[in-house]
């Protein structure tokens, strides 16, 4: 929860500096400003996902789910990462020809959704044992 929390606030970082930036004239100083708060933006969303979502998933589907669903659920998880990845692959140039701003604000509206799916649905693991987590997938 906290990985896609950071995701969604860096995006939205993101999105924010790139609409002020085409408000701002390129010699000032506060486009540099922009400049350099999109980019920590973005190192922040590649940090934020590196250390939760990029893993977590992976690792909840090998340690946790019965054994009689993992290989389903390892095929559909692994389809949909790709599916994903190349969805984002194909449409991010349109959308940044499109709009700068625009783009990370839709990519922000997905990780904000991201994140309500994590509260509802991922459970938490923290002192439970695998018999009470593979319960609360029942």
């Amino acid at each position: 929860m906290i990985s896609t929390s950071g995701m969604t606030v860096s995006l939205l970082l993101v999105a924010v500096a790139f609409y002020l930036k085409d408000s701002v004239s390129e010699d000032s100083k506060f486009y540099f400003i922009l400049s350099v708060l999109s980019l920590v933006g973005l190192v922040t969303f590649v940090i934020a996902f590196s250390l939760g979502l990029g893993a977590i998933p992976w690792i909840i589907m090998s340690e946790i789910l019965p054994v009689n669903i993992k290989s389903l659920a390892g095929s559909v998880a692994t389809l949909a990462n790709w599916l994903t990845s190349f969805i984002i692959t194909m449409t991010a140039n349109l959308l940044l020809s499109w709009s700068n701003g625009g783009t990370f604000t839709i990519y922000t509206f997905v990780s904000a959704l991201t994140l309500v799916f994590v509260i509802i649905w991922v459970p938490e693991t923290k002192g439970r044992t695998l018999e009470e987590i593979q319960w609360s997938f029942r």
